[in-house]
C-alpha cells in the first residue's frame, strides 16, 4: 500500500434544525457543526482531533467520507476534491478511505459471521476475486489484527469488545485503503484494551504506510498516537500544532483545560500542578456566543472577546492558535 496526502481548506458543515414549536410556518435554524476547518495530513502521518462531545469532530469525519454534505470548503485527495465528487466518483474512491467507528458492536451486522464481515468490502470493491483468494486474505488479516482464524465462523456477540474492534479494523484494512479515519475507536473500551488497540493501529500504520485521522475526546489517548493535534470547540479549530509542542506549550486556554484534565501518575506532581477547571457546559451550537465561542467558559476572557472572533494565527513554527491572550507555558515534567 502507498499513502497519500489530504489537504482540507475552510471545511464547513451546517444543518437545518426545525423548531419544536409544532408550527410549520416557523423557520428552521442553522446549526454550524463545523466552521472553516483547515488542516493538512501528510503521507503516513496521524492527525489527532480532540474536543468535548458535540464539538464537531465526528461531523468533520463524516463530511470527509461523504455521509453528510459539506456546506463549503475543499478536501483535496490525490488532486481531486472529495467534497465536489458525485456518488459514482465517490464510490470509486471509497476503497482508498475507510472509517472505524466508536461503537464496536453496533458497527457489526449481528447476522453475519466475522469472516463474512471482513470479506464484505472485497465483495463490493473486488468482486472478481475467487473465493479461495478471499478466504486466504480474510485469514491473513484476522491473524494480523490478533484474531484466531478458527473464529472466522463466530458471530459478533461471541466476541469481546476489543475483539469486535479488531474485526472492524480488519474490515477497514482488507481492501488496502490509504487513509483510515478512526472516530473514537477506543472510547467504549477498557483502559487496558485501549492501549492494545492503539498499539495495533500504530503497528498497522507503519506496516501498510497508512495515513490516520484519530478522533477522541481524551487528549491523553490522542497524544500517544498523533504526529499533530487539532483541538475543536463548538465546531471551530482552537489550536493546531505538532503533538509534542501542543502538549508541552499549549497556547489556547481550552487546550490547557484539556491537558489539565489528564491525570499524572505521580501523586506529588499531580497535587502540585495548577489545574484549569472549566465552569458550566458548552453553549448550544444553535446559539453560539458572539466573538470568541469559548469566552463564556474561558478563565482569561476579556470584554473584547465578546466583540471580535479571534482568527487562527501562527504562534510558533507550525503552531497556530485562536487566542490573542494565550501565553506560552513552561513545559511540564509529565509531558
Amino acid at each position: 500500500m502507498s499513502a497519500a496526502g489530504l489537504s482540507v481548506r475552510d471545511l464547513s458543515v451546517t444543518f437545518a434544525v426545525r423548531p419544536d414549536s409544532g408550527r410549520p410556518w416557523d423557520r428552521s435554524r442553522r446549526l454550524h457543526a463545523v466552521s472553516g476547518a483547515s488542516f493538512d495530513l501528510a503521507p503516513g502521518e496521524t492527525l489527532g482531533v480532540v474536543g468535548e462531545s458535540g464539538s464537531g469532530k465526528s461531523t468533520l469525519a463524516r463530511a470527509l467520507v461523504g455521509t453528510v454534505p459539506a456546506a463549503g470548503g475543499r478536501a483535496l485527495w490525490n488532486g481531486r476534491d472529495l467534497l465536489a465528487m458525485g456518488r459514482a466518483e465517490r464510490r470509486a474512491h471509497r476503497r482508498e478511505i475507510q472509517m472505524i467507528f466508536q461503537d464496536h458492536l453496533a458497527s457489526l451486522d449481528p447476522r453475519m459471521t466475522a469472516g463474512e464481515i471482513i470479506a464484505e468490502p472485497l465483495a463490493v470493491h473486488a468482486p472478481e476475486l475467487p473465493r479461495t483468494r478471499i478466504r486466504a486474505r480474510v485469514t491473513a488479516m484476522m491473524e494480523r489484527v490478533g484474531l484466531l482464524p478458527d473464529h472466522v465462523n463466530r458471530y459478533p456477540h461471541e466476541f469481546s469488545g476489543g475483539q469486535c474492534q479488531r474485526i472492524n479494523i480488519a474490515r477497514a484494512l482488507i481492501i488496502e485503503p490509504r487513509l483510515v479515519i478512526c472516530d473514537e475507536p477506543v472510547s467504549a473500551l477498557d483502559v487496558s484494551v485501549q492501549a492494545q488497540i492503539i498499539n495495533l493501529l500504530r503497528d498497522l500504520q507503519r506496516e501498510f504506510g497508512l495515513s490516520l485521522i484519530f478522533i477522541a475526546h481524551d487528549l491523553s489517548v490522542v497524544k500517544h498516537i498523533s504526529d499533530r493535534i487539532m483541538v475543536f470547540y463548538l465546531g471551530r479549530v482552537m489550536e493546531y500544532a505538532a503533538a509534542r509542542d501542543l502538549v508541552q506549550r499549549p497556547r489556547h486556554p481550552y487546550t490547557r483545560a484539556l491537558i489539565s484534565a489528564v491525570p499524572i501518575p505521580d501523586p506529588e506532581a499531580e497535587a502540585a500542578r495548577r489545574a484549569t477547571v472549566l465552569e458550566g457546559d458548552p453553549p448550544s451550537p444553535l446559539a453560539p456566543p458572539s466573538g470568541c465561542v469559548f469566552r463564556t467558559r474561558c478563565p482569561v476572557a476579556r470584554s473584547s472577546c465578546a466583540d471580535e472572533r479571534p482568527l487562527l494565527s501562527e504562534v510558533g513554527h507550525g503552531h497556530i492558535a485562536a487566542c490573542p491572550f494565550g501565553e506560552p507555558e513552561t513545559p511540564s515534567a509529565e509531558s
